[in-house]
């Protein structure tokens, strides 16, 4: 066995110890980063989100194999554009690391960094985030790396553009103003976000730093909602006098054709409630790449952009991808649908979401109108969504029914297994029988309150 060989060995066996300590010492709350894997119903889950959330199609198609050779094969795109691969194990952790670190891509430690999604090819971008990305990766290298952080501390940089990032929201965000000029703010959205600063890509670095310093003053695993807005005012005097910055919110849908402002084209695609198997991905990239497209770019809203695809390529590549579980359209209705990986994929869950899922679509599209989410929770965890929406959450006698919540919360109805499909029905049919003109579901629902909607859902 020669020197290189056997060093590879010996780094994967490495990984492979580290893999499975971070499998013991995972906190509930924490990141599951490649160094502190999640247990979750069906093994260890792992979260990663590539250097300016970019892969080229091969890097793509390799953690797709990987993930299917070191864990189960479902990938998950989540709601802010991170990847998940599922169903590891603790001897294979250090092996995907393994993979990861041969296809050349590149996962910076410290937190999460969100980007726009298509930044460098927008023409309409006011900034420039992923070279501020890398600014702040140098810069404050130190500070990022720190054990103080809360692990789920969360940074967006959005350089505006056709798909901006003003839905997410972050500890610390870093938008665009025009060009060399940034805002920095903190705890919220684009609409709800305090902003701390304005000014050059070096005076907004510097506030980043300062923020940071502070969050780790307060104490361990501190947020930016930790922060007293006295000693905000006190640490950053600028706040008074920025006041409110208007939000310049880009509206752009994810999946179907894109055309930007140069007329190039770009094709948004979501994988069907957000999860996808490692072969059909393959076979997607593999079609992607012979249609003439380039790279990959993960967006939020659990997706990825297809780059460098011809405009008269792209009605085929929406065929392709929907015979693999891809939605390529934008008029669609599932991505209304949160889902987690249920039964069959996932031990601790009671039922299989998707498939229910999928009998939602055809029966009870009025609940799909785009005014709420439906929440589909193989058990009280609430793996795929952690905001209150209509939630269906699985039991060991059939499904607890939580009309605005989350999975763990008290049921606002207990429906037997057998009755699922009728109590669907019948959600839908009260939606159907009373709401007023141009009212949407959620409206619909809220005026009807539990008292309306459990007496629809009991009625034979």
């Amino acid at each position: 066995m020669g020197i290189e060989a056997a060093t590879a060995i010996d780094r994967t066996d490495e990984a492979d110890r580290h893999g499975r300590q971070a499998a013991k010492t995972h906190a509930r709350g924490a990141c599951p980063a490649l160094s502190a894997p999640m247990p979750t119903g069906d093994g260890l889950l792992v979260r990663l989100r590539p250097a300016g959330g970019a892969l080229t199609l091969s890097q793509f198609a390799s953690l797709a194999g990987s993930a299917a050779a070191r864990g189960n094969g479902i990938l998950e795109i989540t709601a802010r554009g991170n990847l998940q691969i599922r169903g590891l194990r603790a001897e294979t952790v250090g092996r995907l690391a393994a993979d990861i670190d041969s296809a050349g891509i590149v996962v910076p430690d410290g937190p999460a960094i969100e980007t726009s999604p298509l930044h460098g090819i927008d023409p309409e971008e006011t900034g420039d985030p992923a070279a501020m990305e890398t600014a702040l990766r140098r810069k404050l290298h130190g500070q990022l790396g720190s054990p103080r952080l809360a692990p789920k501390l969360s940074l967006v940089i959005d350089g505006g553009g056709a798909f901006g990032l003003s839905a997410l929201s972050a500890d610390i965000r870093i938008v665009a103003q025009s060009p060399g000029h940034w805002l920095v703010a903190i705890n919220g959205d684009g609409e709800t976000a305090t902003p701390v600063a304005i000014g050059p890509a070096e005076a907004a670095i510097s506030t980043v730093g300062d923020i940071l310093s502070l969050l780790a003053d307060l104490g361990q695993g501190r947020r930016a909602r930790d922060i007293d807005p006295a000693l905000l005012r006190a640490r950053f005097p600028a706040v008074e006098k920025i006041g409110s910055i208007p939000s310049r919110a880009a509206n752009m849908p994810l999946s179907g054709l894109h055309r930007l402002a140069d007329g190039k084209t770009v094709l948004g695609v979501r994988p069907e409630f957000g999860q996808m198997r490692a072969p059909d991905l393959i076979t997607l990239l593999d079609l992607a790449g012979a249609h003439g497209a380039t790279a990959i770019r993960l967006a939020p809203r659990r997706g990825f952009f297809l780059i460098g695809l011809p405009a008269d390529t792209v009605p085929a590549m929406q065929i392709a991808a929907a015979r693999h579980g891809f939605i390529g359209q934008a008029s669609e209705n599932s991505k209304h649908i949160a889902a987690c990986a249920g039964a069959g994929a996932c031990g601790s869950a009671f039922y299989e979401t998707r498939t229910l899922a999928r009998r939602i679509l055809a029966a009870a599209p009025v609940l799909l109108d785009g005014s709420l989410t439906l929440h589909l929770s193989g058990c009280a965890k609430g793996c795929a969504h952690a905001r209150p929406a209509l939630t269906l959450t699985g039991t060991d006698e059939g499904y607890n029914l939580i009309l605005n919540g989350i999975a763990a919360d008290q049921p606002d109805e207990r429906i037997a297994g057998g009755r699922i499909d009728f109590a669907i029905e019948r959600l839908a049919r009260s939606i159907e029988d009373n709401r007023g003109a141009g009212e949407s579901a959620a409206a619909c629902l809220t005026r009807l309150g539990a008292t309306g909607v459990l007496k629809a859902l009991r009625q034979e």
